[in-house]
């Protein structure tokens, strides 16, 4: 079995493209995990309000992007799956935020005392779908669309 995680074999999960997005993908959820907890009023703000204690909530969304930025850079030779578990956590991660998102967007919510334009949300709302697959792919756990073969 492959120690990287049980869905990718072969040539994907080593180039230096997929590594270098890997990478890409861990520094963007570090930044946005500290953000969550040192800056949490922009997104207690866009929160829906169904979500209970939302404190706690983006509290722990931070320290989950910052497990899951560091899970996908330990190699799996050290700690087999983890990689594997964190792309995981992370795509659902991403699936979980979407209602703050479409909140943001049609709620036209301040954050800061500014309002943020359709250009700005709609290609974020465009792109959330692409962050999960990204995750995915980052966590060695599909490889499509470059599955060889």
């Amino acid at each position: 079995m492959n120690p990287a995680g049980p869905a990718l074999d072969g040539d994907v999960k080593n180039s230096y493209l997929h590594r270098f997005f890997r990478l890409l993908l861990s520094v963007i959820y570090l930044i946005a995990g500290i953000a969550h907890i040192q800056s949490p009023d922009g997104f207690l703000a866009i929160t829906p309000g169904w979500v209970p204690f939302p404190e706690q909530v983006i509290f722990f969304t931070g320290v989950a992007e910052i497990a899951g930025a560091i899970g996908l850079l330990i190699p799996p030779r050290i700690v087999p799956h983890i990689r594997y578990a964190a792309g995981i956590g992370l795509a659902l991660y991403a699936l979980c935020v979407y209602p703050a998102n479409i909140n943001h967007a049609l709620g036209n919510i301040a954050i800061g005392g500014e309002t943020a334009s359709w250009a700005y949300h709609g290609p974020r709302l465009l792109f959330q779908p692409v962050f999960i697959w990204w995750a995915l792919i980052a966590g060695n756990v599909i490889d499509w669309p470059f599955r060889k073969g």
